[in-house]
Order: structure tokens, then C-alpha cells, then sequence
């Protein structure tokens, strides 16, 4: 179908997101042509301000508008023990449970030499010297069980092993609600290799 040219061009960006096709970018653009003119402008203003007002905080490089971040600068917080993850969507994941009370290290990647990225191209470095500098008990390991997450995980631990801390990883699974017999071998295995005593 062709569209008028404002509205092309418009659906052409929505589809630029991640996870946009192009049924859901027609959709977007016209709800957002439907929007009276005030509430467009607010909502491109709200664009143009997290673009311009967010970076990354020098401690933990979560992106945040402040520095440090507002979970940094959280006095509440225990700063002994860090939560390692590879983007700000993992922390806001882990965030979401209410459960977590530390503070996190965002690597901004995982290792991946297939895509050309290194253990110098991820914030590792800033990882031990956070490590080094401070009174950390324990580094929780909060990366994808994909294969670059292993690689990371396995590269970190050995990284970690001689700050004799505790490093741990959280158990990998089952989802509630999920039936056994349509798991596959490895998210069965991972289950089983992170059951916990009743």
C-alpha cells in the first residue's frame, strides 16, 4: 500500500525500533496521528529530553539522568554486594521483583568474539576495580543463559576467583505455569542443576 509521505516517513521510524514490525509501525503512526497536536508535542519533547538528559552513571553505567544513578546514590542500598548485568533492561527486570536490595554493574555487551566483541570492548575492567576498591561480599552473576552469557560468566568468574568473594548465579529454569514435557533439554538441565533443598 502506498501511504501519503508524512506518514511513510513516520511508520519508516517506528519500524527502526526493535521488535517493531511493519503491522505494529502502521499501527503506532496512526494512533500517533490521531493524538491531538498538545500531545504530540509532549510526546516528542519526552524524546528529545531522555535523549539529551540520559548518559550512563560513572559507578555502576546504568542509564540514568543523574550521577551517580539513583540507585548508586540510594543510601538503603547495600553496596557490599553487586549485581552483575549486561544492559540497563536486565536491571530494570531485576528491579521489577522488589526483591533485591544491593546495587548492580551494568557490562554494556556480553562477550561475543563471533560479533567481534571482547572482554576490553564490555566493562570488565571497571567491574574489578569496583571489586578491588570497595567491601564487596558477593558478585550475583545476572547475565542471559545464552552462549555468550556462559562465555561471560565463565570469563568474570575466573576474573573474580582471586578476590575470594562469594560469586554467585542466579538459577536458571522453568517458568511458573510451564509443563514440563514442552521444556527443552537445556532449560530442563538448568532446572535441575539449580534445584534448592525443600
Amino acid at each position: 500500500m502506498e501511504y501519503t509521505k508524512p506518514l511513510a516517513k513516520l511508520i519508516e521510524y517506528f519500524q527502526k525500533l526493535p521488535s517493531i514490525g511493519p503491522k505494529t509501525a502502521q499501527r503506532l503512526a496512526l494512533h500517533v496521528v490521531k493524538m491531538s497536536e498538545n500531545e504530540v508535542k509532549n510526546f516528542a519533547q519526552a524524546l528529545i529530553e531522555a535523549k539529551t538528559t540520559i548518559s550512563y552513571c560513572d559507578v555502576c553505567f546504568n542509564m540514568s539522568s543523574t550521577n551517580p544513578c539513583e540507585i548508586c546514590s540510594n543510601s538503603s542500598r547495600n553496596k557490599n554486594i553487586i549485581c552483575v548485568v549486561a544492559e540497563t533492561k536486565d536491571l530494570i527486570a531485576i528491579e521489577k521483583t522488589n526483591e533485591y536490595f544491593g546495587v548492580y554493574h551494568v557490562l554494556q555487551g556480553l562477550i561475543s568474539p563471533i560479533d567481534g566483541i571482547g572482554p576490553d570492548d564490555i566493562r570488565i575492567k571497571e567491574l574489578l576495580f569496583r571489586v578491588n576498591q570497595n567491601n564487596v561480599s558477593e558478585i550475583i552473576l545476572a547475565l542471559n543463559p545464552s552462549v555468550e552469557g556462559e562465555a561471560t560468566s565463565l570469563y568474570l568468574t575466573k576474573l573474580l576467583k582471586p578476590f575470594n568473594i562469594k560469586i554467585s548465579r542466579i538459577a536458571f529454569g522453568l517458568p511458573m505455569g510451564s509443563e514440563l514435557e514442552y521444556a527443552d533439554e537445556m532449560t530442563l538441565l538448568k532446572a535441575l542443576e539449580g534445584r534448592i533443598e525443600l
